[in-house]
This record gives structure tokens, C-alpha cells and sequence, in this order.
């Protein structure tokens, strides 16, 4: 009988410590060992009276401005961090130091506009959402050597290039989200070392042309977006060796012009997964290799029919897929 006296005043006293134990501003739930904090007048970090077994913490739209690495050591378990919509200004190096476990991060739409190094070091992080701040560079020095991140979004900010540092960091990302940014070029060896990349997203920045050897390191692509962009050039072994991707969007360009060849390495394209509209085709001669491609791929193709021709004016507005080999002044057969 006093054992069951001991053990229900240990449980009492366990569940009255794990109902306390929670900052004012916040959500805690003991079963799930999950913190949630989503007060707008919140101003600082809620350190006090968050739960140590705490693994999962989520605090958005606040008006905290910064997170360092002493607030994080209030929850030495924590595995994923969310903060979603604050106004987080800075970050502290080696931010990451007394959370060991964390592998998830996800800052998405705060005010972050510069890093400091090692900010992501000290902790085994496998996915990290950087989306819609102000930053203007991704920085090789953010990350350890042994990084073994697989998904990285820095979609929605300022950056106007990626390093060949970055993926040498990096060599087990899987997903990699840079749209909605301001790239100009990418360098030949942007891609260097990713050889485990499946996804990728360049669409939405202000990418004129791509040098032909970009994509040489990433042969397991099976998603490439590079739609919203200003290509008006393709090199013609672009696509060498990207026989796994299922799906390619190159709508809303400047192509005038599909180089023989380009889209023969695709072998693996799924109904539907290549987009070309939104593009200002010249329908002359040099549209023959794409018009046979079409003949014969028709299905793997987006909208198919939605793809017109802009020039010559005697073509302009229609489907270069319904065109027949006398309105394009070329021999009529199909190889």
C-alpha cells in the first residue's frame, strides 16, 4: 500500500511539474514532448520554463528578434526547430552548439540578411529552410565540413550567385531550392560535388544562359525547374547524361531556339513532364529538330499544343506540333 502512496504522489508531482514548466506565452505538450509559441508580443526567446525533454519547438509570428546559442541550451533534445514569420535579425555563431540532436531548421520568413561562420555547425542538420529572408549570398563557411544536410531552401532572397564552396560543403543535399532569387549566371562548377541531387529549383531569377558542363555533376536529377527565367540560348549537351529526370520546366523564357539534340539524353521524361510554352519560337528551318521531337514525344510534353510559335507573322500564334512539314519548308519524313 505505501509503494502506491509513493508512486501516485511521483506521478502527481511528475504532471504537475510538466503542467507548470511551460513559458506563459506558450503551448506545451508533455505526451509529445512538443513546445508551441505563437504570441505576437513576444519579444525574447522563451528560455525560461521550456520543458528540457522538449524535441520539437515551434515559435512564429512573433517579434523576437535573435537566437543564440544560449537559449537553445534550455532544450538539449530538441530535434526540430520552427520559427516561422518572426523578425530574427541574427543569428549567433556556433548557434547550434548545445543542441546536438538537431537535424530540422526552419526559419522561413524572417529579416535575416547576413550569417555568421559556423552558424550551422555542432549539430547532425539534414534539412534547413532559409526561405523568404533578405539574404544576399549562400556562404560555404555557414556549414562544417562533415555537413550531411539533404535539403536546403533558400528560395525568396537577394542572392545573386552561388559558390563552388557551397557544394563542395555539401555533397549529400538531395533537394536544393534557390527560386525566387536575382542569379545572373551559374558557374560551371556551381553544381560541383552533388552528385546525390535530385531536385533542383532555378526558376524565377534572371538566368540568361547556362554553361554546358553546369549540370555534368548531377546525374541523378529527376526534377530540373529553370522556368521564369531570361534563357534565350541552350548549349546543345546541356542535358547530357540526365537520363533519370522525369520533369523539366523551361516555360516563361526567351528561347527562340531548341539546339538539335538538346532534349535526345531525356529518356525518362514522364507524361506531361517537360514544359516549353511561354517561349518566343521561331518556326524557320532551324525548328525542324524540335518539331520531330514533338511528333514523336508528344506526350511527355505539357500542353503540347499550347506551344506556339511567335515568328514568322504568317506562323504567329500557332501550335508548332500542328504545323505540317510543308508550312515549315522541310522534307516531310520522320526520322
Amino acid at each position: 500500500m505505501t509503494f502506491c502512496w509513493v508512486a501516485a504522489f511521483l506521478l502527481l508531482a511528475y504532471f504537475c511539474h510538466s503542467t507548470v514548466s511551460c513559458p506563459a506565452s506558450c503551448k506545451c505538450y508533455p505526451g509529445r514532448t512538443e513546445v508551441v509559441c505563437n504570441e505576437v508580443p513576444l519579444t525574447e526567446f522563451p528560455t525560461e520554463g521550456l520543458p528540457e525533454n522538449t524535441t520539437m519547438l515551434t515559435i512564429q509570428l512573433t517579434n523576437i528578434t535573435s537566437i543564440s546559442e544560449h537559449h537553445l541550451k534550455a532544450t538539449p533534445l530538441l530535434r526540430e526547430l520552427h520559427m516561422y514569420g518572426n523578425h530574427l535579425r541574427s543569428l549567433s555563431s556556433r548557434l547550434l552548439r548545445g543542441v546536438p540532436q538537431l537535424h530540422t531548421l526552419d526559419l522561413t520568413g524572417n529579416k535575416l540578411s547576413d550569417l555568421p561562420d559556423d552558424v550551422f555547425s555542432d549539430a547532425p542538420l539534414q534539412n534547413l529552410i532559409l526561405k523568404k529572408n533578405q539574404l544576399q549570398k549562400a556562404d560555404a563557411k555557414w556549414f562544417p565540413d562533415t555537413s550531411i544536410l539533404t535539403w536546403l531552401d533558400l528560395s525568396g532572397n537577394q542572392i545573386t550567385e552561388l559558390s563552388v564552396g557551397l557544394s563542395q560543403r555539401l555533397p549529400h543535399l538531395e533537394i536544393l531550392d534557390v527560386s525566387d532569387n536575382r542569379l545572373e549566371e551559374m558557374a560551371p562548377n556551381s553544381l560541383h560535388r552533388l552528385t546525390k541531387l535530385q531536385r533542383l529549383s532555378l526558376h524565377n531569377n534572371k538566368l540568361e544562359t547556362l554553361d554546358e558542363s553546369v549540370f555534368r555533376d548531377t546525374r541523378n536529377l529527376t526534377s530540373l525547374f529553370l522556368n521564369g527565367n531570361q534563357l534565350s540560348k541552350l548549349p546543345q549537351n546541356l542535358f547530357q547524361g540526365l537520363t533519370r529526370l522525369t520533369h523539366l520546366s523551361l516555360d516563361d523564357n526567351q528561347l527562340t531556339l531548341i539546339p538539335k539534340g538538346l532534349l535526345d539524353p531525356l529518356s525518362s521524361l514522364e507524361d506531361g513532364g517537360l514544359d516549353l510554352t511561354v517561349n518566343p519560337l521561331l518556326c524557320d528551318g532551324e525548328v525542324e529538330y524540335l518539331w520531330r521531337w514533338l511528333q514523336q514525344n508528344k506526350k511527355k510534353v505539357l500542353l503540347a499544343d499550347n506551344f506556339t510559335c511567335a515568328l514568322p507573322e504568317s506562323l504567329a500564334g500557332r501550335s508548332l506540333i500542328s504545323l505540317t512539314a510543308n508550312d515549315l519548308n522541310i522534307g516531310s519524313q520522320l526520322s
